[in-house]
């Protein structure tokens, strides 16, 4: 059946995130976080991609993935923890498999086929971190590779001169993981403040996110902000909740795998949704029989959805629309069990949907741009504006921040001036930078603000906080033997970013 082609393009973008978890914690929350993620997102999304590369598609989405995910991903010791995390998910489905009752037996059987998948995935395609994995991708055309800031700060709340080099390293670091520098990033949290966008011309970034709010919701096209030539991409709400809505979204399908509740005998999660209110208890075996119509029936929906939209939008703004649909890369199959089919069925039938897709490269290089825009405060989180990283529940982090930040900056000056001319690379000033970087991460008030393990988001931001200062503390005394000492301790702790190079921090004056 031929279905008439609509006007504009489909762009999705995913964002792949997670904080720093080596070496911090196992369960239930650090490295365990990492390991789902990788095992039930990372691999049935990246080896979809891989399909559709093989199969001839090209430029289907724009993927962003962080500088402080890539790092845990070529990690060794994450590699390592990973292996043997998948060993033990096969394990316990073998327990499973073996017990007396009939719907746990089904579960076990049904884990060790997919533990068993996993890890044949992972000993072909992974062994050697997440960098070969990526590569490959990008020079096939299959995706536009996003970047973003070293470490994931919310980066409206940083000092200009941390804030211009996180972004700076954490391209450094994507052109070093992969060989190719980004043009466009993701910004944590869709976060912007005015002048942000100049900062994003110098080091090179031509196309960043925001959400939909940020442009008054017309996401129609993307706006060059102010005289920079740099282009906002926004969110079309409309399309993308149509997916992740508290209220309606897809995942919430009665048949779907739900994700809250665990068999505490396993680890595993034994029941679908059922009904929005059913207690844990009394939720129903997950069947996989009942979810491959369910699926369908969703891609079919989701493609009518942006049909409708570019149908709609390029009438009110008459010219060919751009929309766009942009989610964490984690909701698939982390969260969304069944999430990595549903995308890797999308991605075919939406060409055959008569809907150009391509990544937010191609629909600036197309002309899906309009008019300059002035943007306000804004980000993707609770009320698009920035309670949940400044609001009263976290006003301690904004001063911890503040106040870790000025010493390290301080102390970086200092040492900074008693070196005439371009100083040797400084193992102590690096490590500085490493701790403050981790201090401010944005992922630490989300956690308080939203409730999710509080105590351990606060309690990494204190420990990273504490790891500047005393190091700053030995440094500015003159105790160079122990500040060396301190630094290479913590150095040793969290093995990330050893490419970052503190001569590279902006002068107090500003600029690069």
């Amino acid at each position: 059946m031929t279905v008439d082609k609509v006007p504009g393009q489909f762009t999705l973008v995913l964002h792949s995130h997670l904080p720093w978890l080596a070496n911090h914690s196992r369960w239930p929350v650090g490295e365990e976080w990492l390991y789902q993620s990788w095992a039930h997102c990372y691999q049935p999304v990246f080896a979809a991609l891989r399909r559709l590369a093989d199969d001839g598609f090209s430029d289907v989405l724009s993927l962003g993935v962080t500088p402080v995910l890539a790092a845990q991903l070529d990690d060794p010791h994450c590699a390592s923890s990973m292996y043997e995390w998948l060993a033990d998910w096969q394990l316990r489905a073998m327990e499973a498999a073996i017990a007396p009752e009939p719907d746990r037996r089904r579960m076990g059987h049904r884990e060790f086929r997919s533990a068993a998948a996993a890890l044949h995935d992972f000993e072909t395609q992974w062994r050697h971190g997440g960098s070969p994995q990526i590569r490959p991708l990008v020079s096939s055309g299959i995706i536009e590779l996003l970047g973003g800031p070293l470490a994931h700060p919310f980066q409206p709340l940083l000092d200009s001169r941390l804030r211009q080099f996180s972004l700076s390293e954490g391209l450094a670091d994507a052109e070093l993981r992969w060989g190719t520098r980004p043009t466009g990033i993701w910004a944590p949290e869709c976060a912007y403040t005015p002048g942000m966008e100049q900062e994003y011309r110098a080091a090179g970034v031509g196309h960043f996110m925001v959400d939909g709010p940020t442009l008054h919701g017309d996401t129609a096209l993307g706006r060059p902000v102010g005289d920079s030539g740099v282009v906002a991409f926004g969110r079309d709400l409309t399309v993308s909740y149509r997916v992740w809505s508290p209220k309606s979204g897809y995942p919430g399908h009665a048949a779907y795998r739900d994700f809250h509740t665990y068999d505490h005998q396993t680890g595993f999660k034994p029941v679908r949704v059922t009904g929005k209110n059913v207690p844990g208890e009394a939720k129903k075996p997950y069947d996989p029989s009942l979810v491959d119509p369910v699926i369908d029936k969703h891609v079919d929906d989701f493609i009518d959805c942006i049909r409708a939209r570019l149908i709609s939008e390029s009438e009110r703004i008459g010219r060919p629309a751009h929309v766009v649909a942009a989610f964490d890369t984690e909701l698939y199959g982390h969260w969304w069990h069944e999430g990595p089919i549903w995308l890797e069925r999308l991605m075919r039938r939406l060409p055959e949907a008569g809907v150009t897709v391509g990544s937010l490269a191609t629909a600036r290089r197309n002309g899906y741009v309009g008019e300059p825009v002035e943007l306000d405060d804004s980000s993707w989180g609770s009320g698009k504006d920035w309670r949940v990283w400044e609001g009263p529940q976290v006003q301690h982090l904004v001063q911890l921040n503040s106040e870790v930040t000025d010493t390290a900056l301080d102390s970086l000056d200092k040492r900074r001036g008693h070196a005439p001319g371009v100083p040797a690379r400084d193992g102590i000033a690096d490590q500085i930078l490493r701790e403050t970087l981790m201090t401010v991460q944005s992922d630490w008030p989300f956690m308080i603000s939203k409730d999710t393990a509080a105590g351990y988001a606060q309690d990494r931001a204190y420990k990273h906080a504490h790891a500047t200062r005393e190091i700053c503390a030995a440094a500015d005394a003159g105790k160079e033997g122990r500040a060396r000492q301190l630094a290479d301790g913590w150095r040793h702790a969290d093995n990330l970013f050893g490419a970052l190079d503190a001569r590279r921090l902006p002068a107090r004056e500003g600029g690069f």
